[in-house]
């Protein structure tokens, strides 16, 4: 089994030679701030109810040193601002991966914790409901159990599902191997004989 600094080394891009299409969030999902560090570790998950964000807060609480917290939530309110994410950080956890919005931008950025989300909004959500910790949920299109791993940086976002970690890690890392090997001279080669070949179909 890979290790999660294993599974770090390679990027959303080359994941996508293992993974399905719905294993990759909505792109409208991304870091709130420039160029954040990519992003590793087992996925703990978390549901807002619509306008609340209380199991959120919970969560930066509950959550392991280390782990990336998803939420499926929405964007009428925001689900997170400066002080939860400055906890978050100091409790070791790498990041949150929203399907939501959060607010204090100008603070998550000074902090340099990587926050992928929808957007921004000043008015914060209600603490009001209450729902299961670690329960599958839905993110950004996405069925995401605890324990999957995710990764995400500025290329967008993978769900590798708990069960096909090492198969899917084994693909990526044959894809990256290949690249770091290949001149850009014989890609382009390579790219235009088969270009001219799938070209050849349509005279």
């Amino acid at each position: 089994m890979p290790s999660i600094q294993e599974i770090n080394q390679i990027s959303p891009c080359e994941y996508a030679d293992a993974l399905p299409r719905e294993q990759f969030v909505d792109h409208q999902i991304g870091c709130l701030w420039p160029q954040p560090p990519r992003i590793s570790g087992p996925a703990f998950t978390v549901k807002c109810e619509p306008g609340d964000h209380l199991m959120l807060h919970a969560a930066i609480y509950q959550a392991n040193p280390g782990d990336v917290i998803v939420v499926q939530g929405d964007s009428n309110y925001a689900l997170a601002g400066g002080n939860v994410c400055a906890i978050a950080k100091s409790r070791g956890i790498l990041g949150f991966v929203i399907d939501g919005v959060i607010r204090d931008l100008a603070e998550v950025r000074e902090l340099q914790f990587p926050v992928f989300a929808r957007g921004v909004i000043p008015k914060p959500g209600a603490k009001k409901c209450y729902s299961p910790l670690n329960q599958p949920i839905i993110c950004g299109g996405v069925q995401v159990h605890s324990g999957d791993i995710v990764v995400a940086d500025e290329e967008g976002i993978a769900i590798i599902p708990q069960q096909q970690i090492e198969a899917v890690y084994l693909v990526a890392k044959a894809r990256t191997d290949k690249d770091n090997q290949t001149s850009l001279q014989q890609w382009q080669d390579a790219h235009k004989a088969n270009i001219d070949q799938l070209l050849t179909k349509f005279k």
